[in-house]
């Protein structure tokens, strides 16, 4: 809905200045802030100086509508130029939206107004009212007006450079700050950074040391290995000399400790054997040679080797190879080694049940080789600990007999070598079950089959 404030005529120079004034006027009346009233003062100071130019007079109309805001009609009469768009140019940069038609000589600029834009009826006459008394201003008080603005505007222009500075000084030191943190960090960065490289240069340092103190223990374990094998084996060809059909003849107790001589000198040379083969092992000395292996008479030489250290404490030993294939290519030496280590292991610590090796093919190809007893077991938290050379499980000194903490690490490391696996389960008090998975071949299975296998000379 359009309401009519008033309208004023535009002649000359003096009307123009009333006219800005007015409609400063008019837009404090409406609800404009201040900004907003020397906008539109003056765009119509600039709107009325060309039409003056031009020489036409004017007519200003000011109305208010509830939707669009505050409406300045100007209408202007004919002339023999058209109305340089300059003024209205600037007006349009000024007012929200301007119009104009230079046929129907008529220029409508609008201003929005925020807020409600439907006062009621009286207000409207006190706003018409005092318009209406407002004189025409004079060029001079014009002027004073436009000092007022200016050094209004001057005085904020000032107050934002002042906020402009403090921003910056605030910026600035947020700046150094940021700065400081960062030298901060980065010096804590270089110093973190130094001791990396040092500690990198320690673990080297001590990866070179233990390198060298393993290939020392090799060396030692070899060196020491050949050196008791000559004399075990001369003790045990003079047990065998002294037990022969060709020595004298020995009363019952020299007889059984010449048998203890010569048991502690097997023992003691298939301790040195291990510990040979563990060195060798350990620097990759023992590598497969595979052939094609009778797995039934592998398994019953095992058999016989094995038993006559059965039977007479009441454990009994069953092999049973029926479920695998009856030849496997692999390394026999090796194979054999594992499974009498992992079968004299379980009848060493088996004291009455029963000692059980079977053997099958599982769907990957695989050949698998279960040993399971019922003897005294493995505790949960040493499961893991057997597999350390020269460990030794507590309590397993009750048995009948104590291991030398070798026989489950060669055996691992033997099932390693020839590209398989080897892993424990145990309840203390019920058994043990080791379980052995070989592939066909060995990783070094391009070497030539039923080629002779490296053992030590002696």
């Amino acid at each position: 809905m359009n309401r009519d404030l008033l309208s004023i005529a535009v002649r000359d120079d003096r009307d123009v200045f009333a006219v800005r004034q007015l409609g400063r006027e008019v837009a404090e009346a409406v609800g404009l802030d201040d900004l907003d009233q020397i906008r539109v003062g003056t765009a119509l100071s600039e709107v009325g100086r060309e039409i003056v130019g031009s020489a036409r007079d004017a007519e200003v109309a000011f109305r208010l509508d509830d939707m669009t805001g505050l409406i300045v009609d100007i209408v202007y009469s004919a002339g023999a130029e058209v109305v340089a768009p300059g003024g209205v140019t600037l007006a349009a940069r000024l007012m929200d939206a301007v119009e104009h038609d230079d046929d129907l000589r008529r220029i409508t600029m609008i201003k929005k107004v925020p807020g409600v834009l439907a006062p009621e009826e009286p207000h409207l006459g006190e706003i018409r009212a005092k318009m209406i008394e407002l004189a025409p201003a004079g060029i001079l008080e014009e002027l004073r007006q436009q000092n007022r603005e200016l050094a209004s505007a001057l005085e904020d222009s000032r107050n934002q450079r002042e906020r402009l500075l403090r921003l910056n000084a605030e910026l600035e030191e947020t700046n150094q700050g940021v700065f400081a943190l960062y030298n901060q960090l980065s010096e804590e960065l270089e110093e973190t950074n130094r001791g990396v490289v040092a500690l990198y240069a320690e673990l080297d340092e001590k990866s070179a040391q233990l390198r060298e103190a393993s290939e020392a223990k090799n060396r030692f374990w070899a060196t020491v290995s050949h050196e008791l094998r000559t004399p075990l084996n001369s003790v045990i060809g003079l047990v065998r000399l002294l037990l022969g059909p060709g020595g004298e003849e020995l009363s019952e107790e020299q007889h059984l400790q010449v048998e203890l001589i010569g048991n502690s000198a097997q023992t003691l040379l298939a301790l040195v054997a291990e510990l040979l083969d563990m060195a060798k092992a350990e620097s990759g000395h023992i590598t497969s040679q595979p052939s094609v292996v009778d797995l039934p008479a592998l398994a019953e030489r095992l058999r016989m080797t094995l038993h006559p250290t059965t039977g007479i404490d009441g454990v009994r030993l069953t092999v049973d190879v029926s479920r695998a294939a009856e030849t496997l290519l692999t390394d026999e030496v090796l194979l054999s080694r594992i499974l009498r280590n992992l079968l004299s292991n379980a009848l060493k610590f088996t004291e009455s049940g029963t000692v059980d090796m079977t053997a099958y093919n599982d769907d990957d190809g695989d050949v698998v080789f279960v040993v399971a007893d019922t003897g005294i077991g493995i505790p949960q938290e040493h499961q893991e600990r057997v597999f350390e050379e020269f460990f030794q499980v507590p309590g397993a000194a009750q048995a009948r007999a104590r291991g030398t903490g070798l026989g489950l690490p060669y055996a691992r490391r033997l099932a390693e070598v020839l590209g398989g696996t080897l892993s424990l389960a145990s309840v203390p008090g019920e058994g043990t079950t080791v379980t052995v998975r070989l592939p066909q071949i060995g990783p070094t299975g391009d070497e030539e089959p039923g080629a002779a296998h490296q053992t030590d000379p002696q």
